[in-house]
């Protein structure tokens, strides 16, 4: 059974409290405290076009690779749930970013006996991406700055990017904004409002 992410409207859930201090977590120590040693949380973000709406989406069963030299957002929110697949679930790290841009853009997903190679956002064009939801087993990055950031938040409450969260009861967090260094994504899904890359460029090669 996959779990849904909800889509709430703007006005339909109350803003929970937020710490009044801001300041910066590293992302090493943050990941010790969230989540288990080695899983380091994904990027992901609830596509939401208009109203409440659910999803639910049988994923292929291929995970594909995701990397970028810098990831900025504001509006990010994270909690767990389950994509559909056609023999079971399979659990991820959802990660929902209001607005997002990403420098050096590269993603790449083996296509029988090839690499499918996408890349865009170079030459200091970055690549940007509004209500993007990346469903993910895991993620690396060498260095994460956090705005703001509420850890421990009931998912159900979440409402940086309005319009998403996750079960009301599970746990979640979020923060204004984030910076990720160096990223390094291991994906399932991946979904966005709007996706715009320059200097797009897709063809067979090596892995990103």
């Amino acid at each position: 059974m996959s779990v849904e992410h909800s889509r709430i409207g703007r006005h339909e859930a109350p803003r929970a409290a937020r710490p009044q201090a801001k300041g910066k977590i590293k992302w090493r120590r943050f990941a010790m405290a969230a989540v288990p040693a080695g899983v380091v949380a994904g990027i992901l973000v609830g596509l939401t076009a208009q109203g409440a709406i659910a999803s639910s989406i049988s994923v292929s069963g291929q995970e594909f690779l995701v990397t970028a030299t810098q990831l900025t957002g504001t509006g990010f929110e994270q909690f767990g749930s389950s994509l559909s697949q056609g023999n079971g679930t399979q659990p991820v790290i959802v990660s929902a970013i209001h607005h997002a841009t990403l420098s050096n853009l590269c993603q790449s997903v083996k296509v029988g006996p090839v690499i499918l190679r996408l890349t865009a956002g170079g030459g200091g064009n970055d690549v940007s991406a509004d209500n993007l939801i990346v469903d993910a087993s895991g993620q690396t990055g060498s260095q994460a700055v956090f705005k703001n950031i509420t850890i421990g938040q009931d998912a159900g409450t979440l409402t940086e990017d309005p319009g998403t969260a996750g079960q009301a009861g599970g746990f979640g967090q979020q923060a204004d904004s984030i910076t990720i260094d160096n990223l390094v994504q291991h994906t399932w899904l991946t979904t966005a409002g709007t996706f715009t890359l320059p200097g797009l460029s897709i063809g067979f090669g090596g892995s990103c």
